[in-house]
């Protein structure tokens, strides 16, 4: 079984779509999906800087917009019925897309509010996030603890992200766990935490309008790694998940259980292939980061498929 990965944020960078919309109905994709999410997401994509495509509410639907772009590309080039489906972090909304839980108007609606929602939430305290690369995870999550922060993306391949007060992430890096580095990101708040909880109830009212349907892939939740197989399930899952932890290390665990035979990694690519050449050692994965990366996805899917 091959695993599509839906990427979460931080991994946009300027100008990512300006190769993708040379693709024949790339441009009115993303002009209906601007229309959803409330973004100009075709502008955000070719020609906005770093620091604009960094803002909360930017980067999640053009993240996501972007995944189903590349999802919708890679499915008119070879079969994915029998593909595993998992989204890291807002990656779920493009996950739930893709195995059919929600339709890509709705997730693209959805994400539209989530990234408005914390971006407002993250207005409220000074806050931030640090990856802790390295060490042992056992020491990693004590010093976390002992700083007061929260152990916001469990990453697994030897990263957890730690979230909380700005000070308080300082004195983590001034005080980092044996043999780890910290390394701050460059994120507007502490997602996945409690001080994201003031958008919960903002996603949750939006979600209460959707149609959710039950998967027609087998997908992963980032709450525990574990398989769900209702769709309204998901989608409360994906509201409580904006405060709570992002587990992907439990869902590489999941891959591993499942005998995954490859990862691919949707647009905007290169994050969730870094993790799995750490934590699923021998499993060939491929970064669809431009449409030139399709033909090597496509090979991967051909390779590994079972004999009829």
């Amino acid at each position: 079984m091959i695993v599509i990965a839906c990427p979460g944020q931080g991994s946009q960078t300027p100008g990512f779509l300006n190769e993708w919309l040379e693709l024949p109905g790339s441009r009115e994709f993303l002009g209906e999906a601007s229309e959803r999410a409330g973004v100009d997401l075709v502008a955000h994509g070719t020609v906005s800087d770093a620091d604009t495509i960094r803002d909360t509410a930017v980067a999640q639907p053009l993240i996501v917009a972007a995944s189903l772009l590349a999802w919708r590309e890679l499915s008119a080039r070879t079969s994915v019925a029998d593909a595993g489906i998992a989204g890291h972090s807002v990656g779920e909304f493009a996950a739930a897309a893709a195995a059919g839980v929600l339709s890509e108007q709705d997730a693209l609606r959805l994400v539209g509010v989530r990234g408005r929602a914390m971006a407002e939430a993250a207005t409220k305290a000074e806050t931030g996030m640090a990856a802790v690369v390295g060490g042992v995870e056992a020491d990693v999550l004590a010093k976390i603890e002992a700083h007061g922060l929260t152990p916001a993306n469990r990453n697994g391949g030897g990263q957890i992200v730690a979230a909380g007060a700005r000070e308080s992430l300082a004195a983590l890096a001034e005080d980092a766990p044996r043999g780890a580095r910290v390394i701050p990101l460059q994120v507007a708040g502490a997602f996945h935490t409690d001080y994201m909880a003031s958008a919960i109830p903002v996603l949750r009212e939006a979600a209460e309008g959707v149609t959710a349907s039950a998967p027609t892939h087998r997908l992963w939740t980032n709450a525990d790694g574990s398989i769900v197989e209702d769709g309204a399930r998901f989608v409360e899952l994906l509201v409580s998940q904006i405060a709570n932890p992002v587990r992907w290390d439990a869902c590489m665990e999941g891959f591993q259980t499942a005998g995954i035979s490859g990862l691919i990694e949707l647009t905007p690519a290169g994050a969730l292939t870094g993790i799995a050449k750490r934590g699923l050692k021998g499993v060939p994965s491929v970064a669809i980061k431009s449409p030139a990366d399709l033909d090597t996805a496509v090979a991967l899917i051909t390779e590994t498929a079972p004999a009829a």
